[in-house]
């Protein structure tokens, strides 16, 4: 079993990055946070790595994608509350990003969306707890 997981996204410009999820309450980890990268700490054992693009390129040599005009991948978080949901698209809205579509609701699930700076979209969902 995985012990960890780090999500790889290239951005245009790191400290833009930075600061629009330390506007969204969350932090780095110093010990892998260079010029060219930076360990986005989401949860225990769940991280982001913000790779400038040069330096995301020497990891492939597919094209990389422009995350404002294609999607990519989305990467979806759990929430502990609706509440917490709609806070966060707030804060990113506040910070920059751009909200994609309306908060769904769907019952079991209460879901909603960011974009961030660089355009990777970021679904939170709070699932209902007898749905689990």
């Amino acid at each position: 079993m995985h012990k960890q997981i780090f999500v790889n996204l290239p951005v245009s410009d790191l400290r833009k990055s930075m600061t629009f999820f330390k506007a969204l309450g969350l932090s780095f980890n110093p010990a892998f946070t260079n010029d060219q990268a930076a360990c986005l700490v989401i949860g225990e054992n769940i991280y982001a790595m913000l790779l400038v693009e040069d330096f995301f390129r020497t990891f492939t040599s597919k094209e990389i994608v422009d995350a404002k005009r294609s999607i990519e991948v989305l990467v979806c978080l759990s929430c502990e509350s609706r509440a917490e949901v709609d806070d966060l698209v707030a804060k990113a809205i506040a910070a920059g990003g751009i909200a994609p579509r309306e908060p769904q609701d769907h019952g079991f699930m209460y879901a909603h969306a960011f974009e961030d700076v660089d355009g990777h979209t970021w679904e939170l969902v709070h699932m209902a707890p007898e749905a689990a």
